[in-house]
C-alpha cells in the first residue's frame, strides 16, 4: 500500500511538472528582455556632461542656422533654397571643427555625430506630422489615386531599378558586390525624395494648384513608403532566406509591406478619430493649456505605439495628422487652434534646419569608404530610376486626368527629385556586416544626398529662368519674383492668413460668449 502511495505520488509529481512546464511555455513563449543596467556614480555624471554638451552644441548650430535663414530673407536671396544654404553652412562648420580637432584645441567628435535614433525619435515625427496637419485635404483626397500611384508604385519602381542595377553590376564585378537584400535595402532608402525644395520650386513656378498638390502628396507619402520598403528589406535580411525560393521571398516581402503600410495607416487614422471624439465629449475649451497638452499627446501617441508593435511610426503619424486636422482641429478652441498651428510650424522648421545642418556636419563625423565606380553608377541609377518613375506614370495618368501633366512639368518633377536626410539616417540605421559595407553605403548615400541638394537644388534657379524665358508672356503679366524661401512663404502668406482668420474667430467667440454669470465676473475681477 505504501509502495502504491509512493508510486502514485511520483506519478502526480511528474504530471504536475509536465503540466507546469507546458503552461510556462504557453504563458512565456519568448524569453524576457534583458534590463539595461542603470549607470550610477562617475559614469552617470560623465554621461550627463556629454549629453549636456550635445544639447548645447545642437542648440548652438540651430541658432547659427536661424540667423543664416534670417539673412537670406532680409537680403532677399530668394534664388537660394534654405536647405542648400543650411547644408553648406553645416559643411563649413564641420570643416572648422575638424581643423580645431587637428590642432588639439577641442574634441567635439561625439557632439557633432549624426545619431539615427535621435533623428527617427525626435526630429522626423514633428516634420511628418506638420506635413499631414497642414495638408489641403480637398485637393489631396481628390487626387488620392494619382498620389498613391506616384508614391507607392513609383517609389517601388525606383527602388527595384536602383537595387536591381546595383545587384547585377556587383555580380558582373563592375562595382562593389552586394547581395540581393542589401541591394534592395539601399535602393529603397535612396528612393526617399525630400519634399522641402520640391514644393518651393512648384510654389515659385506658380503652377496649377492641383498639380502642386499632386507633387506635394507624392513627396510626403514617398518618405513613408521608402521607410517601409527599407524596413521590409531589413526584415528579410534578419531572417534565414536560404531555403526559400525567389517567388516565396517576393510574396513574403509583399505581405510584410502591405501589413506595414495599411496597418500603420489604420493605426494613425484610428488614433486621429479617437482624439476627435475625446476632445469633442471632454470640454477642455475653457482651459487651453490642458487642451493643447492633450493635442501634443495625441500627436506623438501613434508614433510610439506603431514603433512599439513593429509597424511604421512615420506612416501612422502622417495619417494621424491628416485625420486630426480634418476632425479634431474643429473641436478645439480658437486659442488652441492658433497655438497648435504656430507651434507645429515652428517645431517642424527647427527640426528640418537641424537635420540639414547635421547632414553637412556628418561629412567629417565618421570614417568613410569611398569607391568612385560605386558612387558614379549609383548616381546614374538614381537619376534613371526617377525618370522611369515620373515619365511613364505621368503619361499613364494623363489618360485619366483633366489637368494634363505637360512634358515640361514632367522634367521639373524629375529634376526636383532631391534626396534629404531620411536616406542618410536610414543608411546609418541598417545593420550591415562587415563594417566596410556599412561605411560604403553611408558614404555613397551622403554623396548622393549632397549631389542632389547642392547641384540639383542649386540649379533650380537657372531652370526656372529657362522656363520663364519660354513663358515670357506669362512672366510679363505676373512680374513675380521667384522665391525659394519656404520660411518666408509660410510666415508671410499662410501664417498671416490663418492667424487673421483664427484671431477674428476668437474675438467673435469672446464677444458672443455668456455674459453676466458669477464665474465670468469673478474672472474679470
Amino acid at each position: 500500500m505504501a509502495e502504491f502511495a509512493n508510486a502514485s505520488h511520483e506519478v502526480i509529481n511528474v504530471t504536475l511538472g509536465t503540466t507546469l512546464a507546458a503552461t510556462t511555455k504557453l504563458v512565456m513563449p519568448t524569453p524576457a528582455k534583458p534590463i539595461l543596467p542603470v549607470q550610477t556614480g562617475v559614469q552617470a555624471q560623465q554621461e550627463e556632461q556629454s549629453s549636456g554638451m550635445t544639447i548645447f552644441f545642437s542648440l548652438l548650430v540651430l541658432a547659427i542656422c536661424i540667423i543664416l535663414v534670417h539673412l537670406l530673407i532680409k537680403y532677399r536671396l530668394h534664388f537660394l533654397p534654405e536647405s542648400v544654404a543650411v547644408v553648406s553652412l553645416g559643411i563649413i562648420m564641420g570643416a572648422f571643427i575638424k581643423i580645431i580637432e587637428a590642432q588639439k584645441l577641442a574634441n567635439w567628435k561625439e557632439e557633432e555625430m549624426f545619431r539615427p535614433n535621435m533623428f527617427f525619435l525626435l526630429l522626423l515625427p514633428p516634420i511628418i506630422f506638420e506635413s499631414g496637419y497642414s495638408l489641403h485635404k480637398g485637393n489631396f483626397f481628390q487626387n488620392i489615386g494619382s498620389i498613391t500611384l506616384f508614391s507607392v508604385f513609383g517609389t517601388a519602381i525606383s527602388a527595384f531599378i536602383v537595387g536591381g542595377g546595383i545587384y547585377f553590376l556587383g555580380q558582373a564585378d563592375v562595382i562593389y558586390k552586394l547581395n540581393m537584400t542589401d541591394s534592395f535595402a539601399f535602393g529603397s532608402l535612396i528612393s526617399a525624395v525630400d519634399p522641402v525644395a520640391t514644393i518651393a520650386i512648384f510654389n515659385a513656378l506658380n503652377v496649377d494648384p492641383v498639380l502642386n498638390m499632386l507633387v506635394f502628396g507624392e513627396s510626403i507619402l514617398n518618405d513613408a513608403v521608402s521607410i517601409v520598403l527599407t524596413n521590409t528589406a531589413e526584415g528579410l535580411t534578419r531572417e534565414n532566406m536560404s531555403d526559400v525560393s525567389g517567388w516565396q521571398t517576393f510574396l513574403q516581402a509583399l505581405g510584410y509591406f502591405l501589413k506595414m503600410f495599411f496597418g500603420s495607416a489604420a493605426l494613425g487614422t484610428l488614433t486621429g478619430l479617437i482624439s476627435a471624439l475625446v476632445l469633442k465629449h471632454i470640454d477642455l475649451r475653457k482651459t487651453p493649456s490642458l487642451e493643447f497638452g492633450m493635442m501634443i499627446i495625441f500627436a506623438y501617441l501613434p508614433y510610439g505605439l506603431a514603433e512599439g508593435i513593429s509597424l511604421s511610426g512615420i506612416m501612422a503619424i502622417l495619417f494621424s495628422g491628416i485625420v486630426m486636422s480634418h476632425y479634431t482641429h474643429h473641436n478645439l478652441s480658437p486659442v488652441t487652434q492658433i497655438l497648435m498651428q504656430q507651434t507645429l510650424r515652428t517645431v517642424a522648421f527647427m527640426c528640418e534646419t537641424c537635420v540639414f545642418a547635421f547632414l553637412g556636419l556628418s561629412i567629417f563625423s565618421f570614417p568613410h569608404k569611398f569607391e568612385m565606380s560605386f558612387v558614379i553608377w549609383c548616381i546614374v541609377l538614381v537619376l534613371f530610376g526617377r525618370a522611369v518613375n515620373i515619365f511613364p506614370l505621368s503619361y499613364l495618368l494623363n489618360f485619366f486626368r483633366d489637368h494634363k501633366i505637360t512634358p515640361k512639368m514632367m522634367f521639373i518633377m524629375w529634376f526636383s527629385g532631391l534626396r534629404g536626410a531620411i536616406p542618410y539616417a536610414l543608411s546609418l540605421h541598417l545593420g550591415l556586416e562587415p563594417i566596410e559595407k556599412r561605411q560604403l553605403i553611408g558614404t555613397t548615400t551622403i554623396i548622393i544626398v549632397l549631389f542632389t541638394v547642392l547641384l540639383l537644388g542649386g540649379g533650380t534657379m537657372p531652370l526656372i529662368r529657362l522656363i520663364d524665358i519660354e513663358d515670357s508672356k506669362a512672366r510679363k503679366r505676373n512680374k513675380k519674383d521667384v522665391n525659394l524661401s519656404k520660411t518666408e512663404k509660410m510666415d508671410l502668406h499662410h501664417g498671416r492668413i490663418q492667424m487673421k482668420t483664427l484671431t477674428n474667430k476668437w474675438y467673435e467667440e469672446v464677444r458672443q460668449g455668456p455674459s453676466g454669470s458669477e464665474d465670468d465676473e469673478q474672472e474679470l475681477l
